[in-house]
């Protein structure tokens, strides 16, 4: 599976779904200002298109969060709010946990037909504890699963804000691949793996840790002159570029079972 966020336009949907884009991930930015007719078009586009709809909505009261999914009818919701697996963090963290299932359960029941897909919290590399923040995030894990659909594993920035307060993503940084692939080879639902993916690291990224998908956001982004990421508009040839590595993955991995050794790059 290929996913790419931030797609807000129906013609930007449609021209990536042709590049062989398979899930189209839009999001709502603000809470107060959550109707757009371009994101419902492009929720439409997507799925008119062939490509599963995904929205992220940046909320976090669950009526707020119901009328958006009656509004859009996306084929997924993705919620990316920051599930911390700091040791030191555990009882605050244990109480939101609570809520939160709860809003999966109650999605459940609203909207029977709608994937739910689950943001992981995974830092970056070099952590001195990383084994207990490992621990605690397959616990997070195992917790969500039988409410989830899909789990995504994006990345968390140590000591520093999130680009969206509260909420996991967007960093164009890598997360610790070895707390990833322990959460992909354990968990018993799907995992796509997020967090600074492009052409130049999905390679390794899949035949490294074989997620069942890849996403990327924030490096297929066109850039400003100085050479920031534009949000909300996609480089058409970054992405192709993603998609070639994704594929040269793929053809690599046919037939190679599950619980196979990684397949070292250098050897090829």
């Amino acid at each position: 599976m290929i996913q790419i966020y931030e797609v807000q336009k129906p013609a930007e949907a449609l021209a990536l779904i042709e590049l062989g884009v398979d899930r189209i991930g839009s999001v709502l930015p603000d809470p107060a200002k959550w109707k757009s007719a371009s994101v419902r078009k492009t929720v439409q586009a997507a799925k008119a298109g062939g490509a599963t709809s995904v929205l992220i909505p940046i909320m976090k009261d669950p009526a707020a969060i119901f009328a958006a999914l009656d509004y859009y009818e996306p084929d997924c919701v993705h919620l990316c709010d920051v599930l911390s697996p700091w040791p030191d963090e555990r009882q605050v963290a244990v109480r939101d946990f609570d809520a939160l299932l709860s809003l999966h359960i109650d999605l459940r029941d609203r909207f029977p037909r709608l994937d739910i897909m689950r943001s992981l919290s995974v830092p970056r590399p070099g952590l001195p504890n990383a084994s207990a923040v490992e621990k605690n995030i397959l616990e997070i894990a195992e917790r969500f699963a039988p409410v989830t659909d899909f789990f995504l594993i994006d990345t968390l920035l140590l000591n520093a804000d999130q680009p969206v307060a509260g909420f996991v993503g967007i960093t164009g940084e890598t997360c610790d691949w070895s707390i990833a692939k322990a959460l992909i080879d354990r968990s018993p639902i799907p995992v796509i793996l997020a967090g600074g993916l492009a052409a130049d690291n999905v390679y390794d990224a899949m035949t490294g840790l074989r997620p069942a998908g890849v996403d990327s956001c924030t490096r297929t982004n066109a850039t400003d002159r100085s050479g920031r990421p534009v949000r909300f508009k996609k480089d058409l040839k970054k992405v192709r570029r993603f998609i070639e590595e994704v594929r040269r993955a793929d053809l690599l991995l046919e037939g190679v079972p599950r619980g196979a050794k990684s397949i070292d790059r250098g050897r090829i």
